[in-house]
């Protein structure tokens, strides 16, 4: 049976993750009120944030940036894009 959750970022009941998607308290918070849905619309912003500010992200300043705009994103006011930034149609 699928684990649903009521999911912060999208305000809704909806399935939830199958397992801890970040180590910490963090991680704990995520999977306990974030969607599926959600987890793959952070994966696509956080791939936005990589290419744009061409981070590596196995580099501890780039983890802790991409930390911190992950929890603005569900937790937060949001993580915004890059001032410039024009989304491909």
């Amino acid at each position: 049976m699928t684990r649903m959750v009521t999911c912060v970022l999208l305000g809704k009941e909806a399935p939830g993750l199958d397992r801890l998607p970040y180590p910490g308290e963090l991680g704990q918070r995520i999977f306990a009120n974030v969607s599926r849905e959600a987890w793959q619309k952070w994966l696509g912003h956080q791939t936005m944030l990589i290419n744009e500010y061409r981070l590596t992200p196995i580099e501890p300043k780039a983890r802790k940036f991409l930390e911190e705009e992950m929890e603005k994103f569900f937790f937060g006011d949001g993580s915004a894009a890059p001032e410039g930034f024009v989304p491909k149609e």
